[in-house]
């Protein structure tokens, strides 16, 4: 064989035995040693001492199996790339004292993409986006609108309505909100017999629109819980029925199957539409929707 055949860049020339035979190429005279370099022992067998040490080959291409495999760049698909979310995701240590529902719930606010854009943007809840995604699916928020929010602490949905353009906005919570310029915010639990009385006072005439997202403390028993939503959806959409204008809306959370039965009838013989949404911010893992009624008749 050639002794070219060692090289793989270069083909191996194929014999012809017609062709005059080539000498051997010169040998490379040997370079001095390197005097920085340390001396290695000369060992007397050749098979451990090859004259000519075997480097491998500059030019040889590295086996498909073990090359570096890279990260393709390209537009980020829908659901984000798994390996950078989890790169990103904040994992929160156990604290002595703090529950592991605690640890949980604080893990997940600070993952939450909702929560962080509403620190970014100046709301005071990542709700402000249950709302704003109502609005973009059925463009009810208008200028110059009077807005009841029932169940209105920490105050994001206040915010979305004010920026939305509304003239008026009233609130109400059993839980203290911190003011909101341009908004009338009250302080007291809307079950209580006189507090439909306080909103009502406190409004400058007919509602445009009531929102509701009044939500009874859970106890965990699904069944149990649904009555108590059912019961205060119940009592927002007699509000409403007293205080809407004719051509108004109302927007309440519900839970699990939607808002059923007696009460679905009288939206839909009170509404023109009624529908139930669960907009982008709602958790999927959360069993809450919306239930959306418009066009009230009066």
């Amino acid at each position: 064989m050639s002794e070219h055949a060692d090289n793989p860049d270069e083909p191996e020339i194929p014999h012809n035995p017609s062709s005059p035979e080539i000498p051997d190429e010169p040998v490379t005279p040997e370079l001095p040693d390197n005097p920085s370099s340390p001396e290695v022992p000369h060992d007397p067998d050749p098979a451990n001492n090859p004259d000519t040490p075997e480097f491998p080959e500059a030019s040889a291409v590295e086996p498909e199996d073990n090359k570096r495999r890279t990260r393709r760049s390209g537009p980020v698909t829908k659901g984000g790339d798994k390996r950078a979310a989890k790169q990103l995701f904040t994992r929160v240590k156990t604290a002595r004292g703090r529950k592991t529902s605690s640890t949980l719930w604080l893990q997940r606010q600070l993952n939450d993409p909702y929560v962080k854009k509403a620190q970014m943007e100046g709301y005071r809840s990542r709700a402000a986006y249950k709302l704003t995604g109502i609005d973009e699916r059925f463009k009810l928020l208008k200028p110059g609108m009077r807005i009841v929010d029932l169940g209105s602490a920490p105050g994001g949905w206040v915010q979305v309505a004010l920026k939305k353009g509304a003239s008026e906005v009233v609130g109400i919570d059993l839980l203290p909100i911190d003011p909101i310029s341009g908004a009338t915010l009250l302080e007291q639990d809307f079950t209580t017999d006189d507090a439909p009385d306080l909103v009502k006072a406190a409004m400058g005439g007919k509602a445009d629109a009531v929102i509701s997202d009044l939500a009874p403390w859970t106890t965990g028993h699904k069944n149990t819980d649904h009555l108590r939503i059912v019961a205060l959806v119940e009592m927002a959409a007699l509000f409403a029925y007293e205080t809407l204008k004719p051509g108004g809306f109302f927007i309440a959370k519900v839970f699990q199957g939607g808002t059923e039965g007696e009460l679905l009838d009288q939206l839909k013989h009170r509404f023109e539409k009624v529908r139930h949404y669960k907009p982008d911010a709602s958790r999927s893992e959360s069993a809450e929707t919306f239930l959306i009624a418009m066009g009230f008749k009066g």
